[in-house]
């Protein structure tokens, strides 16, 4: 397996105007067994931990670091040039994401979180009384929380759909959806416990009654390939912390194209502004950039423009690959010493949940003393371990190790 080539990773990011810092770091390592991508040495967290804890905040390779190193030290030194090159790096980034997900630059937006997508959409659909939204007991907190304000305030129904040892079934939607059915929520990858959902399924559900498919994508964008194009999935969204592998604050957000005129943005400031009339007059974007209503966080979108050509170079086959056969290898792992597990056994996935039965406390100190990192969720009965581009066998080992002992 050939390394990386920098050269061309740096070409990349000197469009984003990102290299004025020169690099000291070496070239990337060839695959090998214990580096099996050949990006390894990247990646600082890797020589102090087992991180299997990449759903919970992404580590930052070296490359996007110097990234932030640089953006900061231009604004350091050109305060004013960093200012008006900042929106050429935005622009730069929103192509690129494009790009590598399959979908048209100008339905792409960034926003701050995957919660402000959401609140764009609904706030565009006109719920009205007895509207219902179908989601699934797998999502994250934060569509509860929206849509329960919604029941609240709009007279809407939320349906849950409830998981069967898992997974939420495609036969449990059919049943809830019917034609007042405005849109299907779900977690694209569900952090709870990696269930993958099938969004071509669920869009041609949700469009057969009249409604829409909205993919939190927050454990989704960069593990695996996607055409968001292709899947039919009408709205989209990530976040730059996680698989991403930057910082906070930079959230892309995908319209499909033919439902630009049907999301308005929810609020108004200079940074949506095409063009300045007369007598303050305005006239807006109309793609996906006028749901940008302020300034960014201009640091992160920088590293999120040098994590995705780093991304791109590694390649989303092969970042699927190594990362569903490692979760793949530590389902059954935990598996075999007994434990319960949450995430199905046919699932595709790159995270891996299951209950310990044991005093979390314990637990918690067994995996600190091997420098394992992963996260405790359900109140610290269920464990979920998650597995990034950058881990090998041995991690997985390390925490098998640990739950061994404590089997």
């Amino acid at each position: 397996m050939s390394p990386i080539n920098r050269r061309n990773f740096m070409k990349t990011t000197a469009a984003l105007g990102l290299t004025s810092l020169p690099s000291t770091r070496k070239s990337l390592a060839l695959s090998t067994e214990q580096d099996p991508l050949g990006i390894r040495d990247e990646f600082h967290v890797t020589r102090n931990f087992a991180y299997l804890n990449i759903s919970l905040v992404g580590p930052m390779p070296s490359v996007v670091h110097d990234a932030a190193i640089t953006y900061a030290d231009k604004q350091r030194l050109n305060p004013a040039a960093s200012y008006f090159e900042s929106r050429e790096i935005k622009e730069q980034v929103r192509i690129k994401f494009a790009n590598l997900f399959g979908a048209n630059a100008n339905e792409i937006s960034l926003l701050f979180s995957t919660s402000d997508a959401e609140n764009i959409v609904t706030d565009s659909l006109d719920l009205k009384p007895g509207d219902n939204v179908v989601v699934d007991e797998l999502h994250f907190a934060t569509t509860f929380v929206l849509y329960r304000n919604l029941e609240a305030t709009k007279g809407i129904e939320l349906r849950i759909v409830p998981h069967v040892n898992g997974q939420a079934r495609i036969e449990d939607f059919e049943a809830r959806v019917d034609a007042r059915t405005r849109m299907i929520s779900v977690a694209w990858v569900s952090n709870r416990n990696g269930y993958r959902h099938n969004l071509k399924s669920l869009a041609e559900l949700a469009h057969r009654h009249g409604g829409y498919l909205f993919a939190d994508g927050i454990q989704c964008f960069g593990t695996f390939p996607v055409n968001l194009n292709d899947l039919g999935v009408d709205f989209a969204c990530g976040n730059s912390y996680k698989y991403l592998l930057s910082s906070w604050g930079a959230a892309p957000f995908y319209v499909r194209e033919e439902h630009l005129n049907l999301i308005t943005p929810d609020r108004f400031g200079h940074n949506q502004v095409a063009k300045n009339l007369p007598d303050f007059h305005f006239e807006l974007e109309q793609t996906a950039a006028k749901y940008e209503h302020a300034g960014l966080i201009y640091g992160t979108v920088a590293q999120l423009g040098a994590a995705l050509g780093f991304i791109g170079e590694v390649g989303l086959d092969r970042i699927e690959k190594h990362t569903v056969g490692l979760a793949q290898n530590l389902r059954n792992g935990i598996a075999d010493l007994g434990y319960e597990m949450f995430t199905p056994s046919n699932n595709p996935s790159h995270i891996m949940s299951f209950w310990h039965g044991r005093d979390a406390g314990e637990v918690q100190r067994a995996l600190e003393q091997e420098r394992v990192s992963i996260t405790f969720q359900e109140s610290g009965a269920l464990i979920r371990a998650s597995v990034g581009m950058y881990n090998n066998q041995d991690d997985v080992a390390r925490l098998l190790k640990v739950l061994a002992k404590l089997a």
